[in-house]
């Protein structure tokens, strides 16, 4: 149990990224596509944004590269992704 609670302690920035990832899914599979791209999106820039302020130790797996190359390409990609999805005309659907 201990040992549970420690790793859901130190894996909480990426179960935190991965839930709003399966809502993203779940709206994209409930054919809400564009509000599912909004949600991922939003779920890259938070990734970006926990790398930026929490420590090497604490943010797990989210830390790839360096803090600066972490940081900077979630939150440029993830801003690619909420800008791409603003930009489709819905046609009369969301």
């Amino acid at each position: 149990m201990a040992q549970a609670l420690r790793f859901t302690r130190l894996n909480l920035p990426l179960l935190a990224v991965t839930v709003v990832i399966a809502g993203a899914v779940i709206l994209v599979i409930a054919d809400r596509w564009r509000r599912g791209a909004f949600v991922f999106g939003g779920a890259t820039i938070l990734a970006g944004l926990l790398r930026w302020v929490l420590d090497e130790e604490s943010v797990g797996v989210l830390a790839v590269r360096s803090k600066p190359f972490d940081v900077a390409s979630l939150i440029v990609v993830g801003g690619i992704v909420v800008a791409l999805a603003a930009s489709i005309d819905p046609l009369g659907t969301d």
